[in-house]
């Protein structure tokens, strides 16, 4: 893909082919408004029908269908997606392609070479930044996953589940299931706003006081805030009935704040919900699930490690992130790769892998790789 485009750019959006996910990475809003601008939107054939978005509705919105995932990969400069690329799609991604899509790579080490060894440009959703220091696509996907979180928490813990039999916001006169939340980002933020109104006992635990400060000024008295110690989050988790998991370091690896030894001490069929799979999970049990098959028992406790959560609600989840993507996947499009990486420091930071080379500090930490400084590629 050049670096301009005076002749438009041809934006490939392949189905997702990833266990139970039916998510899109363009809805047909979008590609109307990429074609509006002068680029070509190719669209594999029946990539949103299982949410209602027909071929019928790309092609008013002015796309083309492709046959199949092959023409997409072929035909475009440009890879837009929502989960990363499974193994016979990288064998389709070819040196300078551009793919811009939620990639996880701190957690996948044989994806992260993978990806070095076909020379692509490889932009994540989850470390693009904003001016505010947070991640606006991640955003909207930790939104619908923290609200998702207490709805399968609370499914979790019913006895046919293998739960402890407890209803989530209790009856008069029966106390309300406790429910601890680790971490008060935004993920946290909504899952303690669908549990209070479910009028659960809500504690969220955070190390970050001014995070604490600004969750107590926003809900009050109904909420609990704890600052994060071991201390505190054994405490706190030990006696729980239900522990959302919702850490997250951008472009790292989750840290494990719940240990074994803690979850042994969980009362019998309680449940943890860890949202932070996709980065690895931030308990020491956990290991990624779906949603055919979402949950396990351990230790008694049961585990609920679903990797890619918003796919349960793909409908809501393709618009959301639609809406807050859109404006990124139209400055790749328009000014090409290098250009608009160079003028804009939040998308730059979102560029994992480079022709070859790894760009983000913390995915080449974690996968044992040799950083090399994004603004260096993308200049000159």
């Amino acid at each position: 893909m050049s670096n301009a485009t005076n002749t438009g750019t041809t934006i490939g959006v392949p189905k997702e082919i990833k266990t139970d996910e039916a998510r899109v990475g363009l809805t047909p809003a979008a590609a109307r408004e990429l074609v509006h601008h002068g680029h070509r939107v190719l669209v594999e054939t029946q990539a949103g029908h299982a949410i209602g978005l027909d071929d019928e509705h790309y092609r008013a919105a002015g796309a083309a269908i492709a046959a199949d995932a092959a023409e997409v990969f072929a035909r475009a400069d440009m890879i837009v997606k929502v989960k990363e690329p499974q193994p016979v799609e990288i064998a389709k991604l070819r040196p300078g392609q551009v793919l811009f899509t939620y990639l996880h790579l701190a957690a996948n080490a044989e994806l992260a070479h993978a990806l070095m060894d076909t020379g692509c440009v490889a932009v994540a959703y989850e470390t693009v930044t904003d001016s505010r220091g947070g991640l606006p696509l991640l955003a909207p996907m930790s939104e619908v996953a923290g609200r998702m979180a207490i709805q399968a928490g609370a499914h979790c813990l019913e006895m046919p589940q293998g739960g402890r039999g407890q209803l989530l916001g209790g009856v008069p006169g029966v106390p309300a299931a406790r429910v601890v939340i680790l971490g008060g980002g935004v993920v946290g933020t909504n899952a303690a706003r669908m549990a209070m109104g479910l009028e659960a006992y809500v504690t969220v635990i955070d190390k970050s006081l001014p995070r604490l400060y600004e969750l107590d000024l926003q809900f009050g008295a109904k909420l609990h805030t704890i600052y994060a110690t071991v201390d505190a989050i054994e405490e706190h988790v030990t006696q729980a009935d239900l522990v959302i998991g919702a850490v997250l370091v951008p472009g790292a690896a989750a840290p494990h704040l719940v240990t074994r030894d803690m979850l042994k001490r969980m009362k019998r069929g309680a449940v943890i919900v860890d949202v932070s799979i996709d980065q690895g999970g931030c308990f020491e049990t956990s290991r990624p699930t779906t949603h055919t098959h979402p949950t396990y028992v351990e230790e008694g406790v049961v585990h609920y490690c679903v990797a890619n959560m918003p796919g349960g609600v793909a409908r809501t989840s393709t618009f959301a992130l639609g809406n807050a993507t859109l404006p990124f996947t139209l400055a790749l499009a328009t000014k090409g790769w290098r250009r608009a990486l160079r003028e804009d420091s939040h998308l730059r930071a979102g560029l994992n892998v480079c022709e070859g080379k790894l760009t983000h500090i913390a995915v080449a930490e974690a996968v044992g790789g040799t950083f090399v400084d994004a603004l260096s590629l993308v200049t000159g």
